[in-house]
């Protein structure tokens, strides 16, 4: 069924994130740029995703790959010019496409005017109140501020040199040293992003992905962090760096923004904002989605679920409850550019125990690509099926496997030049995607040419070696986004169906009453579907038996 004309897009919309880099090629350089993306647009409308997400294309030195960004209100002449942009934009909202962009608000680059000039001024001075600088602690000030260690590997502190040649402060970035992190204390720095949302809305962006959105403010004093945090059991904001209260006043300022470009009664027109906040429990995930904050926020705790099938369950109902509880959708995602694919995630042994896989090199154990895919287009069929919005992730419609085997020598992320052995980084999930199986670079450009080299498998999985072929894993995402869209999966009520303990079953009813029964199995053994209209299964269904690491969707 149609979306109601009163339901907002966003509340059940499937997006689609491009990683700009690594999308498309257009003029030959071997990196993707925004006239790469759009004309590949017409990808994502055959695909039936709602709109589509663009990683940062901001002026920047790029040692995080733009997420260290010199000036927010242009782009960087690697991916192409403003007026570029605004063809993008035309084109997708011409395909009825929606635009979403990164913004980047928790840190700048290092190379930001704001930073060199506080880098050119003294302590205490207002140039340097826009970041957080301190003086650093023991004789001469020689150890860092506190404990805080980056995300990226090492201290989370780096010391200046004074203009007049003398050891300074410190400066904080929780991520690279090229990305020092902004005091959101002072009012300089929230008027100035205000103004940066305001700039990309003008230009006809329907929305916002907000990075490390649970960053922005620190615990008073800066205080030192607990050395045995537990991931899987503290919460996130025991951490005086992630998840502080006052972040949550700045997102009802960026909410009265976006809501200022709606026009009143059209809910088509509404302006979405999206937190990147890896925050737990989900009680405080929540908050962030409260009817006056954000309208979104990612569901990184069912990424991180194990493919079993009790966890699958508590990893949903909860989720469904706890947005339930603020009136927010439930916003859902298998893979991004941050963590190992789900094509490559669930080709490993599954462990109780929700958990992030750091990156794969060649010298780890490798995963079950068939086992791993296999497990990909069953879970995809879950998370399709479920109430809330869905993110899909570039080329995991076809399948895509992490680059598990990447020389190191290619390696870009600053994960792996400051963790080294203990984390290879994200470069895996990064690849470039492969449209055509014969050509060069697989269609990413004419050249050949390719920031990471791209696998021989990557030919087999091209785009056009999927389309229109029955059961590839580009066909399974488009029958699925069609179904559900046509029987109005994203705004249904669950209800729990007990098929088994190794079975994960459910209806969903839509608001016109329509019913779609949704069973995945996860154990050892073939099990008899329930009686129902077979719709889809991820994988050919021969004997009407739904088979191990399969699913599938019925009309009961």
């Amino acid at each position: 069924m149609p979306r109601s004309p009163e339901t907002p897009w966003w509340r059940d919309a499937v997006i689609y994130q491009v990683y700009p880099r690594s999308w498309a090629d257009a003029d030959g350089d071997g990196i993707g740029d925004l006239p790469g993306i759009t004309a590949r647009l017409g990808h994502l409308a055959e695909l039936g995703v709602d709109a589509v997400w663009l990683s940062p294309f901001y002026t920047s030195p790029q040692n995080d790959a733009g997420y260290d960004v010199a000036d927010y209100r242009d782009v960087d002449p690697l991916f192409g010019t403003l007026d570029d942009f605004d063809t993008l934009v035309a084109t997708a909202h011409g395909l009825g496409l929606k635009v979403v962009v990164d913004v980047v608000p928790n840190h700048s680059s290092s190379e930001h005017a704001w930073f060199k000039a506080a880098l050119d001024a003294p302590a205490g001075s207002p140039e340097r109140a826009r970041y957080v600088f301190r003086d650093g602690q023991g004789p001469g000030g020689d150890e860092p501020p506190n404990n805080w260690q980056s995300t990226f590997g090492g201290p989370a502190w780096t010391r200046v040199t004074e203009p007049d040649g003398t050891k300074g402060q410190w400066y904080l970035h929780l991520f690279d040293s090229t990305q020092p992190d902004f005091d959101w204390t002072n009012p300089e720095v929230r008027s100035e992003l205000e103004d940066v949302l305001r700039f990309w809305l003008d230009r006809g962006a329907d929305g916002f992905r907000i990075d490390v959105a649970h960053g922005l403010v620190k615990a008073d004093g800066l205080p030192d962090a607990n050395p045995e945090y537990d991931l899987a059991k503290d919460p996130t904001n025991s951490q005086p760096m992630w998840d502080q209260e006052g972040v949550h006043e700045i997102y009802r300022s960026w909410r009265r923004i976006a809501d200022s470009y709606a026009t009143p009664g059209d809910p088509d027109s509404e302006r979405l904002l999206c937190a990147e906040a890896w925050v737990v429990p989900a009680e405080n995930l929540v908050k962030y989605v409260r009817p006056d904050e954000l309208h979104q926020s990612f569901n990184f705790e069912y990424l991180m679920t194990p493919w079993i099938a009790g966890e699958q369950r508590t990893a949903i109902e909860q989720a469904l409850e706890h947005a339930e509880a603020v009136g927010a959708p439930q916003t859902w995602v298998l893979s991004n550019h941050d963590v190992v694919r789900h094509a490559s995630r669930l080709g490993y042994p599954q462990t109780p125990g929700a958990r992030r896989v750091p990156g794969v090199g060649p010298e780890h154990e490798q995963p079950d690509a068939e086992l791993g895919l296999r497990r990909a287009r069953a879970a995809t069929t879950v998370m399709l099926s479920l109430p809330g919005s869905a993110y899909v992730y570039q080329g995991e419609e076809l399948g895509l496997p992490d680059v598990t085997d990447l020389p190191h020598e290619h390696r870009q992320d600053p994960t792996w030049h400051r963790s080294g052995p203990a984390d290879v980084g994200r470069d895996g999930c990064r690849v470039p995607m492969a449209w055509e199986s014969d050509a060069p670079a697989y269609g990413f450009n004419d050249t050949g040419r390719s920031w990471l080299p791209q696998p021989e498998s990557y030919g087999r999985l091209a785009v056009d070696a999927q389309r229109g072929v029955e059961g590839s894993t580009l066909e399974l995402y488009r029958t699925l986004l069609r179904l559900r869209r046509e029987r109005g999966l994203g705004t249904g009520t669950l209800t729990w169906l007990d098929l088994g303990e190794d079975v994960v079953a459910f209806s969903v009813t839509a608001t016109d009453g329509t019913v779609t029964t949704v069973v995945a199995n996860l154990g050892r053994a073939p099990v008899d579907l329930p009686d129902g209209e077979l719709l889809v299964a991820s994988e050919p269904l021969p004997r009407g038996r739904l088979g191990v690491d399969e699913a599938a969707w019925l009309a009961p």
